[in-house]
C-alpha cells in the first residue's frame, strides 16, 4: 500500500495531537483521530480489570497467583465502592513455545492446553480469585475477534506484506534488536546469543510475513505517556517506557510462516501465515469486552495488571495496535515486579519453584493472599520464604488482629455478648482537663484520628497500586488499638461499679468499631477472614460496603446502628497460629492451643 504523506493532526482546541499515516485508502473520518483515543477517562460507574492471560507451557507458580491477586483485590475494592465491575483472566494457548511443549509432553496441543489451563482455573478457584470471565485464546469467540481486528488493521493500511530478518526468542515469543542481544555460552560450552533482558536463547530468523507499521506511532505513544503520567504505574515503569521511546521503533512482524508454526490462528485470507502470538493474545482484552460488537461500554473502563517482563508488549505494542484500529487506550497499566525465592530467581532447574496450591493448603488461602499482597512491592522484586510468611501471619493475623477480636468478644469482658454502649462522658470529643470521669489519653485520640482517616489512606494506596502500603496502614492501626486495650486493661475494671462498667463498655465499643473498620477494609484482601470477623461482630452483609465506613458515630453525636446489637456466634479463633513443618513429615503443624488470648 502506497504511503501518501504524514500530516500533523490537531484537535479542535488546536493542541498538537501527533502524527499518523495517511494511506491511500484511508477514509477521512478515520484520519480525524479523536483526542479520546489518547486520554484517560474520568472515573465513572464502570471498572474493567484484567490480568495477563497466562502462557500454558507449564503449571502456575506463585508469580501467576500474585498477578491474579492484585487484579482480584482491585476488583473487590471497586465493588465495595459501588462500581459495576468486570474482571477477566485466562490463558494464552497459541505459539511455537506451546507447540514445542505439547510435543515434548507427547500430547496434541489442544489436549495439552486444556490440561494446563485447567490447572490455572483450579488454582484461581482455590484461592478465591473472583473473576467474571475466564478467556482461552483457543475459543471461537476469541478467534473471531482476532480475525476482525486483523482485518481492520489491514484495511486501514497498518499491516503490509513484507519480510523480517533478525533475532527472535521463542521462549519469550519476542523479536529483538541487535542492542537487545548479547553473547553467552550454553551448558555444553557452545557459543550462543541470548536476550539481554530475559537470558533466553535467541535465533536468527529470516522469513516473508506481514509487518505492522509500529514506526508510525512513536510520537503518539510518547505524547500519550507524557500527557498521562499515571497511565503506567508505578512511576519507574512509566519512565522506562518513555526511555524506550527515545529510540526509533522498527516495524513489527505480526505473522509467522504456517510451515514453521501451525498452532495458532491463520491470517485471514492467507492460510500460509499464522497470526503472531502477541497480537493474538493482546486482543483477548477486547474479546472479553465484547469486541467486535458491543464492546465500547466496557472497553472505556479498561485497566491492565501485568508483570514487568511483558511491559513492552502492553505499553508499546498494544497501544499502537489500538490506535491503528481507532480504539481508545487503556485507562491504566499496573505493573508489578517478580518474586524470588530466598534471593534466587525461581526456576525448574534449581528446584525452587513455589507451588501456590501446596502453599495455600499449608498456610491457608487467606494466609497466602495476605502475605503476597502485604509483602509484594510492585516497584521491585520481592523475596519469598516460608519462615517470613509464618512470622508475618502469626504476628498480624493470628496475634494482633485475632487477639484483639478474642479479647473484645471474650465472655469475661462482654458477658452479654453485645455491641456495648459508648459513653461520651468517659471519652469526650475534646480532652477534658481535671475531669474525674474522662478516661481518654492523648494516645487514644491519636488512635481515633488514625482509624478515622484509614479509608482515605487505603483509597489513595489502592488507586496507586500500593496495596502493601494500605495493609501496612491497617496493621499499624491494629497495633494502636491493641495498645489502647492494653493501656486501659479492661479486665482490671470492677464490673459491679457503674462508672467502671461505663468505661469498660466504652473501651469495648471503640475496639469493636475499630475491628469493624478493619474487617470491612480487609474484604478485598482476605475475604474469608474478613467475613468471619464481621459476622462475629454481627455486621450484616448489607452493612459491609464503603458507605458503611462511618467510624464511631456516637463519638460524633450520631446514632450508631450497631450499639446494643447482639454479637454473632463464636466460630473459633480468627486465624490459627502456624508452626514450622515437621522435618520428617513435611507438613505444617497447627498449635493445638491458640495463644492469641494472651496480653500483647
Amino acid at each position: 500500500m502506497k504511503l501518501v504523506n504524514i500530516p500533523l493532526i490537531r484537535n479542535v482546541t488546536g493542541s498538537l495531537y501527533g502524527s499518523v499515516l495517511r494511506l491511500q485508502n484511508c477514509d477521512t473520518e478515520y484520519l480525524r483521530f479523536s483526542q479520546r483515543l489518547m486520554c484517560t477517562f474520568r472515573e465513572n460507574a464502570l471498572y474493567y480489570v484484567t490480568t495477563p492471560i497466562f502462557y500454558v507451557n507449564a503449571a502456575p507458580h506463585i508469580g501467576h497467583l500474585y498477578s491474579a491477586l492484585i487484579a482480584d483485590c482491585l476488583y473487590r475494592y471497586k465493588l465495595m465502592r459501588g462500581f459495576r465491575s468486570k474482571f477477566s483472566t485466562g490463558t494464552d494457548e497459541h505459539g511455537l513455545k506451546i507447540q514445542q511443549a505439547a510435543d515434548a509432553a507427547g500430547k496434541e496441543p489442544p489436549v495439552f492446553c486444556a490440561e494446563v489451563s485447567g490447572k490455572f482455573q483450579q488454582l484461581f478457584q482455590r484461592c478465591n480469585i473472583s473473576y467474571t470471565d475466564y478467556i482461552r485464546t483457543t475459543e471461537g469467540r476469541h478467534r473471531h475477534a482476532v480475525e476482525y481486528f486483523w482485518t481492520v488493521l489491514l484495511n486501514k493500511g497498518f499491516i503490509y506484506k513484507g519480510s523480517y530478518e533478525g533475532w527472535y526468542s521463542t521462549q519469550d515469543e519476542s523479536f529483538l534488536t541487535a542492542s537487545q542481544v548479547e553473547d553467552s555460552m550454553d551448558c555444553e560450552g557452545t557459543a550462543i546469543k541470548i536476550s539481554a533482558e530475559s537470558g533466553h536463547k535467541v535465533e536468527w530468523m529470516k522469513e516473508d510475513n506481514y509487518m505492522f507499521r509500529l514506526s508510525a506511532f512513536r510520537s503518539l505513544l510518547r505524547q500519550w505517556l507524557e500527557e498521562n503520567p499515571k497511565v503506567v504505574q508505578p512511576q519507574r515503569f512509566h519512565r522506562t517506557v518513555l526511555q524506550w521511546l527515545q529510540d526509533d521503533l522498527p516495524d513489527l512482524s505480526v505473522s509467522r510462516q504456517w510451515s514453521r508454526l501451525q498452532w495458532g490462528i491463520p491470517v485471514p485470507g492467507d492460510s500460509e501465515q499464522t497470526v503472531y502470538v502477541w497480537l493474538d493474545a493482546l486482543v483477548n482484552y477486547l474479546t472479553v469486552a465484547g469486541y467486535p460488537q458491543g464492546h465500547s461500554e466496557w472497553w472505556s473502563a479498561a485497566h491492565h495488571v501485568v508483570g514487568k517482563d511483558i511491559l513492552k508488549f502492553h505499553a508499546i505494542y498494544w497501544p499502537a495496535f489500538l490506535l491503528a484500529a481507532g480504539l481508545p487506550l487503556p485507562q491504566a497499566i499496573y505493573v508489578h515486579s517478580h518474586w524470588t525465592v530466598e534471593g534466587q530467581k525461581m526456576s525448574k532447574s534449581l528446584g525452587n519453584v513455589v507451588d501456590p496450591v501446596e502453599r495455600s493448603d499449608r498456610f491457608t488461602v487467606d494466609g497466602i493472599r495476605y502475605f503476597l499482597l502485604r509483602q509484594g512491592v510492585p516497584d521491585s522484586d520481592c523475596d519469598y520464604y516460608d519462615d517470613k510468611l509464618m512470622k508475618l501471619l502469626n504476628s498480624e493475623l493470628a496475634g494482633s488482629l485475632g487477639g484483639l477480636l478474642n479479647r473484645c468478644t471474650a465472655p469475661s469482658l462482654n458477658p452479654a455478648q453485645v455491641y456495648p454502649s459508648f459513653c461520651n462522658t468517659c471519652f469526650p470529643r475534646e480532652p477534658a482537663e481535671g475531669s474525674t470521669e474522662s478516661k481518654a489519653t492523648q494516645e487514644d485520640y491519636k488512635m481515633l484520628e488514625a482509624v478515622s482517616i484509614l479509608p482515605a489512606v487505603m483509597e489513595r494506596h489502592f488507586e496507586n497500586l500500593q496495596v502493601y502500603k494500605a495493609l501496612e496502614a491497617i496493621a499499624g492501626c491494629v497495633r494502636q488499638t491493641n495498645g489502647f486495650v492494653q493501656r486501659h486493661a479492661p479486665w482490671k475494671l470492677d464490673q459491679r461499679d457503674p462508672q467502671d462498667q461505663r468505661w469498660l463498655d466504652t473501651i469495648l465499643h471503640i475496639s469493636l468499631e475499630c475491628l469493624r473498620i478493619y474487617g470491612t477494609l480487609l474484604q478485598p484482601v482476605v475475604p474469608e477472614t474478613a467475613e468471619k470477623l464481621l459476622s462475629r461482630l454481627g455486621v450484616g452483609p448489607e452493612e459491609r460496603s464503603w458507605e458503611m465506613l462511618k467510624f464511631l458515630a456516637r463519638y460524633h453525636g450520631r446514632e450508631c446502628p450497631f450499639e446494643g446489637r447482639r454479637l454473632g456466634p463464636d466460630s473459633g479463633v480468627l486465624f490459627s497460629r502456624l508452626d514450622r513443618p515437621e522435618t520428617d513429615q513435611g507438613k505444617l503443624k497447627r498449635s493445638k492451643k491458640d495463644k492469641s488470648l494472651k496480653p500483647l
